[in-house]
């Protein structure tokens, strides 16, 4: 593999996500911006503020256990984003006791189905407090049904995506955490969370 290392409502493991299209002026004049469809192997949740559906990213060499975008037939490059989130385990007791604090740097790759890397995106945040959370997840034990684990931080990320490609894969790369003694821990296993993303879309110029 070229350049690669190492609920409110009811969802399938594997998940297409579709959404209207934006008008075309929104991304200027002959192009459009829409979000696509995402097979994502392992679901996070829908978020109870946004609405949105989160995606785990799994640390992975293969590109076929990638998180898979789908892409519309287009003319030309096209540009991907999607929004790049930390993924946090919340405790409320740590948040009193003062020893919530964590610093996540996550990577991730977007690549060709035959793992040829097309662009490395990262996002750096440190949480603190529930202020700190992007949002929280439905589904889980806790009160209210909310899960534990949560995306934290954002960066909304852009790839540009060759006009012969149907497909992209999206996989995880190296995760650090430095906890609040300051410990650092690295992550780069096959199979391990290393980030979340959301929002997936794609502008480009319809044929």
């Amino acid at each position: 593999m070229s350049g690669l290392r190492s609920r409110r409502r009811s969802w399938p493991a594997l998940i297409g996500l579709l959404a209207a299209v934006v008008p075309a002026s929104a991304a200027g004049q002959g192009r459009l911006v829409e979000s696509v469809e995402v097979r994502c192997p392992s679901v996070l949740g829908i978020g109870v503020e946004t609405d949105l559906v989160f995606c785990d990213v799994l640390a992975q060499q293969d590109p076929a256990l990638g998180v898979i975008v789908v892409l519309p037939p287009r003319r030309g490059e096209a540009t991907l984003t999607f929004n790049l989130h930390n993924r946090h385990t919340y405790s409320e007791d740590d948040v009193r006791r003062g020893r919530a604090y964590a610093r996540y740097l996550a990577e991730v790759a977007v690549a060709s189905p035959a793992g040829d890397v097309l662009g490395r995106r990262y996002v750096l945040n440190e949480f603190r407090t529930a202020e700190d959370l992007f949002d929280r997840v439905a589904g889980g034990a806790g009160p209210e049904g909310i899960k534990a684990i949560a995306p934290t931080g954002m960066e909304r990320v852009s790839v540009t995506i060759p006009g012969n490609l149907n497909q992209v894969v999206i996989v995880g790369q190296t995760l650090e955490v430095t906890l609040v003694d300051g410990n650092l821990e690295r992550t780069w296993s096959p199979g391990r969370p290393v980030a979340v993303i959301s929002e997936v879309q794609l502008e480009y110029a319809s044929r």
